[in-house]
């Protein structure tokens, strides 16, 4: 779950697995669970890169009444009516350029209708190819790019928090129960960075004048600090639905996000 530019562990499997890929059939049932977890009121919002690019699990999001934006590869076919098929690669995009195409189909099973997203970077020859349920446009890749806040619990597990491959952890079991651990103090440390930038407090442990780092960094430095200190820490977990006062921001010295402009042309399949 995205919340604040971090994601927040929900539930998770761990498997012990001859290949990185796994079949929808395999973690179907994690999904369907992951939903029950979810506040109905709630606009679901699926965000999965071209290893989920499978036609079984678009279909399943229907049945939870949820909305999905999924990375293609370039070799997936599509279908713009009348049987006009090709790879979405082969479509050609000026640089810069982004193009909207609705009511289409997946004619590997014939999936559909759905809306495509594509865009080349203006800096490059890559190109994105986002398939959604609902009509796309700019925003399709603004919600897309909310995946990516998952990365960072990526880079806290192995080296940038919580050392998880030092472990040398080789049951699957015990590697769940360990997940469960990590899952709950990234809860309480997003929590507690919260709490600490509410308070007016996060210049004690995050010294730039705006804030450079993640809530889960704040509230960690603010528990490490707080066992010298004796600050005082939360004893009740939330989180806000308030929107950021903080956003964060790179520092000057850091590579600055490279900017996506395209120019925008709208297509409408027969």
């Amino acid at each position: 779950m995205v919340y604040r530019g971090r994601a927040i562990p929900i539930i998770w499997k761990v498997l012990e697995h001859p290949s990185s890929s796994v079949a929808y059939d395999v973690y179907k049932d994690l999904l369907d669970r992951s939903a029950q977890l979810l506040p109905l009121h709630c606009k679901g919002i699926f965000c999965a890169d071209r290893g989920f690019a499978d036609t079984p699990l678009m279909a399943h999001r229907r049945s939870w009444n949820w909305h999905w934006r999924i990375r293609i590869k370039g070799s997936c076919w599509i279908d713009r009516g009348d049987d006009h098929r090709s790879k979405v690669n082969r479509i050609a995009l000026s640089s810069g350029e982004a193009r909207f195409w609705h009511g289409i189909y997946i004619p590997a099973r014939r999936d559909g209708p759905v809306h495509l997203a594509m865009a080349r970077s203006p800096e490059s020859t890559e190109q994105w190819f986002v398939v959604s349920d609902e009509p796309t446009d700019m925003n399709t890749f603004e919600e897309y790019g909310l995946r990516f806040d998952s990365e960072e619990n990526f880079l806290d597990n192995p080296s940038h928090g919580f050392p998880l491959e030092s472990s040398l952890i080789r049951s699957a079991e015990a590697l769940e129960r360990l997940c469960c651990v990590l899952a709950v103090a990234t809860l309480y440390l997003v929590s507690q960075g919260v709490e600490v930038v509410t308070q007016g407090k996060r210049q004690w442990v995050d010294p730039h004048w705006f804030r450079g780092s993640s809530y889960l960094k704040i509230g960690w430095h603010w528990v490490t600090r707080a066992r010298s200190h004796g600050y005082e820490l939360m004893t009740r977990v939330q989180l806000s639905a308030e929107a950021d006062p903080e956003p964060a921001r790179a520092s000057k010295s850091q590579p600055q996000p490279r900017r996506f402009f395209v120019r925008e042309s709208q297509d409408a399949a027969a």
